[in-house]
Parts: structure tokens; sequence; C-alpha cells
């Protein structure tokens, strides 16, 4: 059954694909053996090929004009809710120019078979001259005007609303990110500015969501999906009755769900965090999405390591980028373990000075991250 639809589905694309090739292709055709019986057919070709162009890109841009989508005014969460409000001078433009152009194209309506025949006597020379070069003129721009005119309309209909949208929605996470960040709460900022860049398609997005993220424990967004449970339980973390020691045994249940949950949990309150798990995570995800959060708990937790745990840390993000089958280059996940490494430098342990600290008291040189002060070494003595 999934083979048929599957079938079905390619071969209703390659039709419409030839439906929309074989348009254009017949006026172009006409055009060829048009020119053929022109004294000079290459130059007939060419002239005709410009006029072609010219009256498709006319066209397209009416289609364009005509199909630009307007912002809902008056209904909830229809407007993006940052900063900023969209600008609407496009959808004003568009609407004069429609008007005007249906209110005199109405008055010449008339008139509109000698425009046209003026317009095939001023093209005639173009296309070789002669008296049946006059009504093809004619007829070739009147044609690809059409075709351009709808092929504008269907791809303003079609794409713009959708890019307009996810660069509004894209625009109300950066803002709202920037905001988490002002509050402190740099784990979310990095999560909303991720999901901003999702939407704006810079980077791919994390697959594998789990099924079973329980809502017995806290209330969930049902229209936010597996994200909108994560963002609420991580709202929550710092207000939960959970210790550590039960955060820890919520990603030891085994479930994907419980895993997940318990790393919301660590990304909402870092005194929650369990190195061990967020490494379990990492290097031995469920599936993406589980890793993507992982690698957002190990951001939150970058400012409470020791050098021997970001030591740790490091090798695993390093190793999974590294690993053929391990973070996939130009995902959400590469960005977030980039940017963890770039907070975390190699851990380097002075070797034991005579007359120095004992081996267990041995400074370590390095920097656990931009989040938290590097540990001095000390000065070996004389």
């Amino acid at each position: 059954m999934a083979t048929r639809r599957t079938g079905g589905t390619a071969a209703v694309r390659t039709a419409r694909r030839a439906a929309a090739g074989a348009l254009p292709g017949l006026g172009l055709v006409g055009l060829a053996l048009f020119s053929l019986g022109r004294p000079h057919p290459w130059q007939a070709l060419g002239g005709g090929l410009v006029v072609a162009c010219a009256a498709a890109l006319v066209g397209g841009a009416l289609g364009f004009l005509f199909g630009v989508p307007r912002v809902r005014t008056g209904a909830a969460g229809a407007e993006p809710h940052g900063s900023y409000v969209p600008n609407t001078n496009l959808e004003q433009v568009s609407d004069w120019l429609t008007k005007v152009l249906l209110g005199v194209g109405l008055t010449q309506l008339g008139s509109i078979g000698e425009r046209l025949d003026q317009l095939g006597s001023t093209l005639s020379p173009v296309l070789g001259g002669g008296a049946d070069a006059s009504p093809f003129a004619a007829a070739l721009v009147l044609y690809f005007v059409l075709l351009g005119f709808l092929a504008g309309w269907l791809l303003t209909r079609l794409t713009l609303p959708r890019v307009l949208s996810d660069a509004d929605r894209a625009l109300d996470l950066f803002l709202a990110g920037q905001d988490r960040d002002r509050k402190g709460d740099r784990v979310g900022a990095d999560d909303l500015r991720m999901r901003a860049m999702q939407h704006l398609g810079l980077v791919g997005t994390s697959t594998g969501k789990p099924d079973d993220l329980p809502g017995s424990m806290l209330p969930t967004d049902p229209a936010g999906g597996s994200e909108g449970v994560v963002a609420e339980v991580r709202s929550t973390a710092r207000r939960s009755a959970l210790t550590a020691s039960q955060v820890r045994d919520l990603f030891a249940d085994g479930s994907e769900g419980r895993r997940v949950q318990a790393l919301a949990l660590m990304q909402g309150d870092p005194a929650l965090g369990d190195l061990p798990s967020v490494l379990e995570a990492i290097e031995h995800p469920r599936s993406g999405f589980e890793q993507y959060h992982a690698l957002l708990a190990a951001r939150g937790l970058l400012s409470r390591l020791p050098a021997e745990e970001a030591e740790r840390l490091r090798e695993a993000v390093a190793g999974r980028l590294m690993a053929p089958d391990g973070i996939p280059y130009g995902s959400d996940r590469s960005w977030l373990a980039e940017k963890i490494l770039s907070r975390l430098e190699p851990v380097v342990f002075l070797p034991q000075q005579q007359g120095g600290p004992t081996a267990d008291g041995a400074a370590a040189v390095g920097a656990v991250g931009a989040d938290a002060p590097a540990a001095a070494a000390p000065e070996p003595r004389g």
C-alpha cells in the first residue's frame, strides 16, 4: 500500500512538472516554427525570444502584485508578538496598483483589439516583418503575458505566505531569546535561537521526537508538541520539588520520554544536573531529539563543572562531532556542540613539583568555559 502511494505521488508530481513545462514549451515551439519561414530565421527567433521573455516578466510582475498576501488583523495570535510589527507597504502598493490597473483596463476594454493591433505592428519588424508577423507578435505577447501572470500569481500565493510567516516567527523567537538571555536563562535563549534558525532554514532539525513524553507530571501545551512539553518542564524546573537524585532516577527509568523530561529539568535548573546522564544521552542517544536536549543541558552545566568533568564533556562532544555516525554537520546539534566546544578548552595538569603542592592538590590550567573563570595555576617554587 505504501509503495502504491509513493508511486502515485511520484506520478502526480511528474505529471504536474510535465504540464508546467508544456505551456511555455508550446509557445516556444510555435515561435521556432514561425521563425523557420522568415528570410532571416535566426534573427526572427532571437527577437521573438526577447519579446516572449519580456512579456512573461510583465505578466509575472502583475501576478505577483495580485498575489501578495495580507497580514491578518483582529485575530488572536495572528500577528507577531515581538517588538516589531510587519511592514504592510507592499500590501498597500499591491492593492493600489491592482485597483488602478483594473480600472484602466475596464475603461479601455472597448479598444483592446485596436491596442493589440498597434502592438503587433510595432513588434512585427523584430520578427522579420510581413503581413503575418503583426498578428503573430500580438498573439505571442498575449500568450506569454497570461502565462507569466499565472506563474507569478501561483508562485506568490504558494511560497510568499510561508516565507513571510517563517521570517516573522523567526524574528519573534530571536527577540524572545534575547529576553531570556537578559534574564539569565542561557539554555532557554539558545533553544529559542536554534528554533529561529530552523524556521529560516539555516540549520537542520533533529528528528526522532519521542511519542511517549508523559503529560501526567506537568501541564503541557498540545499545540506545541514535544517541544511544548519540554519547554513547559524546563520553565517549571526551579519550582519543582524534585531533587537531583530523583532526576537521575527519572533519567534511569529507561523510556525515552522520561529521559528527555529529566534532561529538560536539568536545563531549567542546573542544580539538578547530572553529568553522567548527560554524557550518556550525548554519546548513546535514543534519537536526535534526545541528543539535542542533552547538549542543551550540557550548555547549562558549563559554569558548574570542575576541570576534570569539563574535559570529559569536551571529549564526548568532540567525539560525537568527528564520528561518522555522530552529530550531522549543519544540524541544530552541530551548532550547539560547536558552541559548547568553543567554551571549553583542553585542560592541562601540571606535574607535581618538589616542595610544591601534592598530586591530589595539583591545579588544572584551562578554562571550563566562558561562563566560569579559569582556575589559577600556582607558580612553581624554586
